[in-house]
């Protein structure tokens, strides 16, 4: 293997499962590249919220003039998203140089690509001479590759249903498996409003520095502007962050109470705080791409980002048409998504995905079937994104609107081959 591609082909085919809950192999193999951070570790686990935050939190740290880490999952586009060094994706070479170290580690020790890809992304982390690492979790928590990582302090965004099979078929169970990534007498910054007791039980049994929403931190805010108080600090008059969503501003307090709990290691100005959140950019988190028709990108794919998702449409104003681009993995909770969406909807443009484990076009189109109540909305399948988007694009008028949502892969396919290349007679880029 010389490229990185060739590391991710050859990744792909080393594992006999894609997923392979457990720490033993990944942890073995981390103790032989003698994996260890000289500097504070944020682990951000949760089930919607977790991008946003670990995007806040660099632009915070960047603007306060500390080199930072950041390791989110999973990518838009490139691979190299990934892995970000200072605010800058790393390149392909030093990714290419990471993995071979990894694979000269493990022996016979064999890797998912997640397990993998994340070693190779902490050893590159570990050699660059940081100042703060922003740990994204991949799935869960407890039984994480990421979490091998012992973190300074931990942040818990919103926990709901999704990845039910692996994780568990409600909240509390879900929780559990989140909070997994506390540590004993360690902060722990609790961002979800309403956290399930499993959550809130195991900091106590831990004996970790719990901070919760609504107790050791708070928002207020107007049209205008919003304020934070947290433990002996507040900040009064800041500018909405620049990721849209109302829900921003749950994960923005979350983000200055992991902050708060680090002061004294890696102290932060207000202004720094307002520039950062005045600045931050995250692709496909209710992303607005200007143009005619207005298009959206959101990578909502379970019940309670579609929820969030269908609240940021509502805000938006009158559009006469909504177009909708959809494509999803085929054990999402399909049903709440789309009825929660439905009222919204006028026209639906379902997309196969390149993988085995999405969803078909067809069976999203069954799915919609099913429940839809309105006689007046239709409905078409197509091969890929862009497909589907350039079909909403030719049916769209300029005051129309199109929603691009679901997998990554869903948001990733336009953002690739659509949005920057799209020729069509109203959308512009």
């Amino acid at each position: 293997m010389k490229t990185l591609q060739d590391w991710l082909d050859f990744c792909e085919r080393l594992h006999p499962v894609t997923i392979d809950m457990g720490l033993e192999r990944v942890r073995e193999v981390a103790d032989r590249l003698a994996l260890r951070f000289d500097c504070p570790v944020i682990t951000v686990a949760g089930t919607n919220g977790k991008g946003s935050t670990c995007a806040m939190l660099e632009a915070i740290l960047l603007e306060s003039g500390y080199r930072t880490g950041v390791y989110t999952s999973p990518h838009l586009v490139h691979f190299e998203e990934r892995c970000r060094l200072s605010g800058q994706s790393a390149s392909a070479d030093a990714l290419a140089e990471a993995f071979a170290a990894v694979d000269a580690a493990r022996g016979a020790v064999s890797l998912t690509y997640f397990e993998f890809s994340t070693l190779a992304i902490l050893w590159l982390m570990a050699r660059a001479k940081l100042d703060a690492v922003i740990l994204e979790v991949g799935l869960g928590g407890r039984l994480d590759a990421v979490n091998i990582v012992d973190a300074d302090c931990a942040v818990i965004t919103s926990i709901d249903l999704d990845h039910m099979a692996i994780l568990g078929n409600d909240r509390e169970t879900i929780g559990r498996e989140k909070a997994g990534i506390m540590r004993a007498s360690r902060p722990v910054v609790v961002s979800d409003p309403v956290p399930p007791q499993s959550v809130l039980d195991q900091a106590q049994a831990l004996g970790a520095d719990l901070w919760r929403f609504g107790r050791d931190f708070n928002f207020s805010g107007d049209k205008q502007q919003w304020s934070w108080a947290g433990r002996g600090r507040r900040y009064a008059g800041m500018a909405y962050p620049a990721l849209r969503g109302a829900n921003q501003l749950v994960n923005a307090s979350g983000v200055l109470a992991a902050l708060e709990s680090l002061r004294a290691r890696i102290p932060v100005t207000a202004q720094a705080v307002r520039n950062g959140l005045a600045m931050v950019e995250l692709p496909g988190r209710f992303q607005i791409v200007p143009g005619q028709p207005t298009l959206v990108l959101d990578v909502a794919h379970n019940p309670h980002s579609v929820a969030a998702l269908a609240e940021n449409l509502d805000a938006m104003g009158f559009s006469p048409t909504t177009h909708a681009v959809f494509g999803a993995m085929a054990d999402k909770d399909l049903q709440p998504m789309l009825t929660r969406m439905g009222p919204l909807v006028d026209r639906w443009y379902f997309t196969d995905l390149p993988l085995p484990r999405a969803a078909s076009a067809t069976e999203l189109q069954q799915a919609w079937q099913g429940q839809n109540t309105r006689k007046d909305v239709a409905s078409s399948v197509h091969a890929n994104p862009l497909a589907a988007l350039q079909a909403a694009v030719d049916a769209a008028d300029p005051a129309d609107r199109i929603i691009v949502f679901g997998s990554f892969y869903t948001v990733g396919g336009v953002l690739k081959d659509g949005v920057p290349r799209l020729q069509a007679k109203h959308l512009t880029s």
